[in-house]
């Protein structure tokens, strides 16, 4: 008996070992979104935007929202808010919608986003994270710990989960407000994407960035002067690429965009990345 036992343990240790793994599909377009208040979406949505891009347009959840039933790391049904609940419409809402009416229908996008009002570039650098937290003013404390007080690694863990699904294909940054003035701005920003390509093993010709220009307000934005910054950001991160604002409707305080402006710089987010697409 002790002899066919011994035998039975050595057929078992012979046998093959084998784990089952999901493929990485490769029409699962992924797009990272980060930034302050114009990318977390500060209007409210319509009728129009709560209609269900469908099955090919998918949110990783960055937190969990139990009235969606929606939980963080998981993937849901893309419709506003994309961030956090009781935030608004964002342009990663008609990025994706606009991605999905010009692509194949083989073709699904996957939105991974992460954004906090207010913050400074330095909110998303991995080595300035934990004092500026330490450092937030009260208002943004409760957004702040929505992401454990970190929203470069939140950011970052659901970007690795959705790399076992997907491919990511671009980043989308809607940022500067706040560093409105910072002459090393550009540079700050090209610590955060260069992080994210090696966090996440990225290559940048694969990954461009897209930047928004903030709210123009015919000339008077409260923070129109950033724009001049933002379009510069090209010279210090080659495969950044700009999208206009111009014309994009913004609310009363001319700082953040209405909803249809939303849905303009959506659309020109998308039209950029489509660009970036067919010339690959």
């Amino acid at each position: 008996m002790k002899l066919l036992k011994t035998m039975v343990m050595a057929a078992m240790l012979a046998l093959p070992t084998c784990s089952i793994k999901a493929e990485v599909d490769p029409n699962f377009y992924i797009f990272i979104c980060f930034g302050q208040s114009n990318m977390e979406g500060a209007a409210r949505p319509e009728s129009q935007d709560m209609r269900s891009p469908g099955e090919r347009m998918k949110l990783m959840a960055a937190v969990d929202d139990p009235q969606r039933n929606r939980k963080k790391g998981e993937w849901c049904e893309a419709v506003p808010p994309l961030c956090r609940p009781f935030n608004g419409i964002t342009p990663a809402d008609y990025f994706g919608r606009t991605l999905l009416s010009a692509l194949p229908d083989s073709i699904k996008i996957g939105i991974v986003h992460v954004a906090i009002g207010g913050i400074r570039i330095e909110g998303y650098m991995p080595d300035s994270i934990a004092d500026y937290a330490k450092n937030a003013p009260n208002w943004m404390v409760g957004m702040l710990k929505a992401y454990d007080n970190n929203p470069y690694e939140r950011l970052v863990m659901l970007a690795r989960k959705a790399q076992k699904d997907g491919v990511i294909k671009g980043i989308l940054m809607h940022q500067g407000e706040s560093n409105t003035g910072d002459m090393q701005w550009a540079e700050k920003v090209k610590t955060v994407y260069d992080s994210l390509l090696s966090d996440l093993n990225l290559e940048a010709e694969n990954v461009p960035l897209l930047a928004g220009e903030v709210v123009q307000a015919n000339g008077k934005g409260q923070c129109i002067r950033m724009n001049k910054q933002i379009n510069d950001l090209p010279n210090t991160i080659p495969t950044a690429h700009v999208v206009s604002s111009a014309g994009c409707t913004n609310a009363s305080d001319r700082l953040h965009f209405d909803a249809a402006g939303y849905r303009l710089l959506g659309i020109r987010y998308a039209a950029k990345m489509l660009e970036l697409l067919n010339n690959k």
